[in-house]
C-alpha cells in the first residue's frame, strides 16, 4: 500500500475498453509527513470517490486490484493502480 496525494482528474477520449466507465486520476506518493517522494501515477478510483487535494492509500499489485473488481484469479486486467481507499489522518509514533 502506498499513500498518495490527487493531484487532480485524467480526461481520455480514447482508451482501453477496460477503462470504459472509471475514473482516472493522477496522484503523486507520498510519506508519512505529507511530501512528495517519487514520481507521480495513474490510478483508477472506482470505489471512494477521491477528489484533488485527497489523501488515498494505493493498492499497487494484480491480484488485490482483482480483488477490489471482483474479478477471478485468471482475469487480465491492465490496471496496476487502484485507489483503495480515503484517507483521513495519518498518525506516526515516533517513539518506535
Amino acid at each position: 500500500m502506498i499513500l498518495a496525494k490527487v493531484l487532480g482528474p485524467v480526461v481520455s477520449t480514447i482508451k482501453h475498453p477496460s477503462y470504459s466507465g472509471l475514473k482516472l486520476l493522477a496522484v503523486q506518493p507520498i510519506d508519512e509527513q505529507g511530501e512528495a517522494v517519487g514520481t507521480s501515477l495513474l490510478a483508477v478510483d472506482r470505489i471512494t470517490s477521491a477528489g484533488e487535494g485527497d489523501t488515498v492509500l494505493l493498492l499497487k499489485e494484480g491480484t488485490g486490484v482483482r480483488q477490489l473488481f471482483g474479478l477471478p484469479k485468471e482475469a487480465k486486467l491492465p490496471i496496476q493502480v487502484c485507489i483503495a481507499a480515503v484517507v483521513d489522518t495519518v498518525t506516526v509514533d515516533e517513539s518506535r
